[in-house]
């Protein structure tokens, strides 16, 4: 089990925004990697309701079920390494939580028996240091739908807030409330399912 505090900023941009920060990094195609986040919550989204997420992170040949929390700087963030086919298994629900996550999703009430996979969101994702951080762009898709999203991981909540807002200004990208991947993937979901 490893565990640490994320700070990051985000802002969804259009294609020819992404496309604009692509060229400014001299981004190549092969510096994008494939991955996919598996979502989990309670019929009931009793983690969403306090805050938390549930995934499982597959890329190349490594999985990691990540369990995120509200934390007074950003989100706290305990991550526990999968097999492939134990990740497999998570998702079928024929295996449990590993007893680490299991206990912390317990400490928030949540019932982690209840715990249901609800579905996938892949996504193209370049990583670039940054000024102190790491930046990120991704090209994600789920459902039908597809987005591009920038973020920018930081230690520093004020000096990464600085460099984030000079960066999007530099680069004329106009500033968005963006809500995170796992929101968008539900609203997305419950989008369609209202309209069936």
């Amino acid at each position: 089990m490893k565990q640490e505090i994320e700070i990051e900023f985000k802002n969804i941009v259009t294609k020819e925004e992404f496309d604009r920060l692509r060229s400014h990094f001299q981004l190549t195609e092969d510096q994008f990697v494939s991955q996919e986040n598996h979502y989990f919550d309670t019929p009931a989204f009793s983690l969403k309701d306090c805050g938390a997420a549930l995934r499982i992170r597959s890329k190349k040949d490594k999985s990691v079920l990540t369990l995120k929390q509200p934390h007074q700087e950003g989100l706290l963030e305990t991550h526990e390494a999968l097999t492939n086919e134990q990740a497999k298994e998570l998702r079928d629900g024929s295996a449990k939580i590993p007893s680490t996550i299991q206990q912390l999703i317990t400490d928030l009430q949540v019932d982690s028996h209840a715990l249901t996979y609800f579905g996938t969101l892949c996504t193209s994702r370049a990583e670039i240091p940054y000024k102190n951080g790491l930046l990120v762009l991704d090209h994600s898709f789920y459902l039908g739908a597809e987005d591009y999203e920038l973020e920018y991981e930081v230690t520093d909540a004020n000096e990464g807030a600085k460099y984030f807002e000079q960066l999007l200004t530099e680069l004329d990208i106009k500033k968005k409330p963006t809500e995170n991947k796992i929101r968008r993937f539900y609203k997305r979901k419950y989008t369609l399912i209202d309209g069936e």
